[in-house]
């Protein structure tokens, strides 16, 4: 393979769930210590893997200097460049919940309208871009935004009336005395390659490869696979009743006692939260020998 994918990964409120993904798919990330910026992916489809700020790298890896990186959606609005998503991740700084982009204020402001906001009132934010362009859409193209870096919820009502910040629940900042006014972006991470690189179709190809192992990870998250016998007699109600992807697998099993008569095997994947339910059930309609199996990928 002549052409390597150089790859961008995001330090700091997602990089302990890129690291996890990327060891899940079986490409584990390998570092010498925390303060190593050139890490490895021992794959044959991967020559570089470099670490940087999560808003660093939408604008690398639209300027060439990585094929693929791994950043929230939040940032590549931010930057406003131009890549091209391979891949939504799911996942976000707080877990598989994706998180938003608020507008908000004091709770003790009495403005609920985006549209009744003065332009000589300050906007605190890390996201000036994004904001910019909120605004303009409200015709409040004087809005005074005050760039803020990190704790942007402490700044108001002192030093901003309002702020634009990530939440994913909105908790904090309500335990923090604000009141959400609008959403401007819902928000999780991306997989993101350079234009150029997507139109290699060698590299392509490695792109692809790479996000089907990511998303065999996402997709397994929330399942297990369950395994149980049945007799010939309860096979067709206990087929009935399992939920499957397409179909369950079923094998013949041969019974030391012949007199036992036929019996079956069946596997299938279905949601964890499914199981409580299920199971049960599965007893009622003759299912025995129920084992309940980790699935780490699924690949359609």
């Amino acid at each position: 393979m002549s052409k390597k994918l150089r790859v961008a990964v995001p330090k700091g409120s997602l990089e302990e769930g890129t690291i996890n993904l990327f060891k899940q798919a079986d490409l584990p990330i390998r570092r010498r210590n925390d303060r190593d910026y050139n890490l490895s992916i021992d794959d044959p489809r991967i020559i570089e893997t470099f670490i940087l700020r999560p808003k660093e790298i939408a604008e690398y890896v639209s300027e060439g200097e990585f094929d693929i990186g791994i950043t929230g959606l939040d940032w590549v609005m931010e930057t406003a460049v131009a890549v091209k998503e391979v891949a939504d991740l799911a996942f976000s700084r707080g877990g598989w919940n994706p998180i938003k982009i608020v507008l908000a204020t004091s709770i003790d402001n009495p403005i609920n309208d985006v549209r009744e906001i003065s332009t000589q009132d300050k906007v605190a934010t890390e996201y000036p871009r994004l904001t910019r362009r909120y605004f303009n859409k409200f015709g409040k193209r004087d809005i005074r935004l005050k760039f803020s870096e990190g704790a942007t919820e402490i700044k108001v009502p002192r030093l901003a009336k309002y702020l634009v910040d990530v939440t994913e629940t909105g908790r904090t900042l309500r335990e923090n005395g604000k009141k959400i006014l609008d959403t401007l972006l819902v928000s999780s991470t991306k997989l993101i390659a350079n234009i150029d690189s997507w139109n290699d179709l060698e590299k392509r190809q490695s792109m692809n490869e790479i996000a089907e192992l990511l998303l065999g990870v996402v997709r397994a998250r929330d399942k297990v696979m369950i395994k149980l016998n049945v007799s010939d007699a309860n096979l067709k109600a206990v087929n009935s009743y399992l939920p499957a992807e397409l179909a369950p697998t079923i094998s013949l099993l041969m019974p030391r006692d012949e007199s036992l008569g036929k019996w079956y095997a069946i596997e299938t994947v279905i949601q964890k939260s499914q199981l409580n339910v299920i199971i049960p059930e599965l007893k009622r309609l003759g299912a025995r020998d129920i084992l309940e199996i980790d699935v780490k990928k699924v690949i359609p």
